[in-house]
């Protein structure tokens, strides 16, 4: 029984050693977050004039303008653009943190197989996003626009409000930006032995209807935004699947047969 005891005794030192480890971390990304919030709150205007381009670009020159109808709206606004900027800005941090904090515990085989992961997350991000700014936004504003006009007498034109125009931008961008990580999703599915090319090309029907749900889902009801959503993606797909045959021929991926690949995962535990 003393035995027993001096065991658990001897496990509570690393595990705190993980937590308090943890908790830098946390403490390191919060802080992080933090400053480049602070940082974009000062130069929330221009942010948010970066941002209303597509909008103004869409508009008819000289017109087109912002409302807000709540008297709080434009300062909430602005805090919103912060945070939203300040995430992009500190995210590099972030990310560099989480990985310090699970790099140790990899072998070095393993570190070599997921650090392309880690710096293709943000160029896979960041192309999602540009698309959303410079191509799909302009198309659905324009799109939205030119259902003004008039009707029975009475002029109908745009006046969209502040918050609510920066919250269709957020969607846009992060829509765009986090479903362009589906190569990195697919490709550690497949390094990890979950998925396999073979499996993945039999069920391509099935992928194409997925990707056009998820392209009507994520981006605004008009069939422009979600057509250059669908595409890429299908693009990204057949590019994934490409890469998965290097990954699978590299590291011996997908040649066992399905038994033998449970049997061979199931050692470790024995």
């Amino acid at each position: 029984m003393a035995f027993e005891i001096k065991d658990i005794d001897e496990t509570r030192a690393p595990l705190l050693d993980h937590l308090i480890e943890l908790r830098a971390r946390l403490m390191r990304s919060v802080l992080a977050l933090l400053v480049g919030f602070g940082v974009c709150l000062y130069f929330a205007d221009p942010i948010l004039a970066f941002l209303v381009q597509p909008l103004k670009e869409a508009f008819p020159a000289g017109e087109g303008q912002l409302i807000f109808t709540r008297l709080p709206e434009l300062f909430f606004v602005d805090l919103k653009v912060a945070l939203f900027a300040g995430f992009m800005v500190s995210f590099p941090i972030i990310a560099n943190q989480l990985w310090a904090f699970v790099a140790p515990g990899l072998y070095a085989k393993e570190k070599r197989a997921f650090l392309p992961f880690l710096f293709a997350t943000p160029v896979l991000f960041l192309g999602g996003a540009s698309l959303a700014y410079f191509v799909v936004m302009p198309t659905a504003f324009r799109f939205f626009l030119g259902f003004g006009g008039n009707a029975g007498g009475l002029d109908v034109e745009a006046l969209p409000t502040a918050g609510e125009y920066l919250n269709l931008v957020m969607q846009f961008i992060l829509a765009f930006g986090m479903t362009f990580l589906l190569p990195v999703l697919l490709l550690l599915l497949n390094r990890a032995g979950i998925v396999t090319r073979k499996q993945l090309a039999g069920a391509r029907r099935y992928v194409i209807v997925g990707v056009v749900a998820l392209a009507a889902i994520v981006t605004p009801p008009d069939p422009g935004s979600q057509v250059i959503l669908a595409v890429p993606l299908l693009l990204l797909f057949e590019g994934s699947l490409i890469l998965m045959r290097f990954q699978e021929g590299k590291f011996g991926l997908g040649d066992q047969p399905e038994e033998e690949q449970v049997s061979d995962a199931a050692e470790p535990g024995e």
